[in-house]
């Protein structure tokens, strides 16, 4: 087929080429841990899309983990490796 006209199959294909983002876990953090420290911890590693501390919807105050979006999957990996067991204010990170 001739003209570039593109059909289902390559609209396909190209949707499967986008690639996800790596949403990482990050438990044990210290209550005081800010969205911004997490974002700054993690950008060592390379990009940061996201970083969100969980809070509690009736305190306010964080429960204690969060996630990290990364877009690179090597970064995010030597992210991970690095900081998993890491200490962040005397508590060891769960990455």
């Amino acid at each position: 087929r001739s003209g570039g006209v593109a059909g289902p199959t390559a609209a396909r294909e190209r949707r499967t080429r986008v690639r996800m983002a790596t949403n990482i876990y990050v438990g044990n953090l210290p209550w005081s841990t800010t969205n911004e420290e997490l974002t700054a911890l993690f950008e060592q590693y390379g990009q940061v899309s996201r970083a969100q501390v969980v809070m509690d919807r009736e305190t306010g105050r964080s429960r204690g983990f969060g996630f990290v979006e990364m877009p690179n999957e090597a970064e995010a990996q030597a992210a991970i490796a690095a900081l998993n067991n890491s200490p962040m204010n005397g508590r060891p990170l769960t990455v």
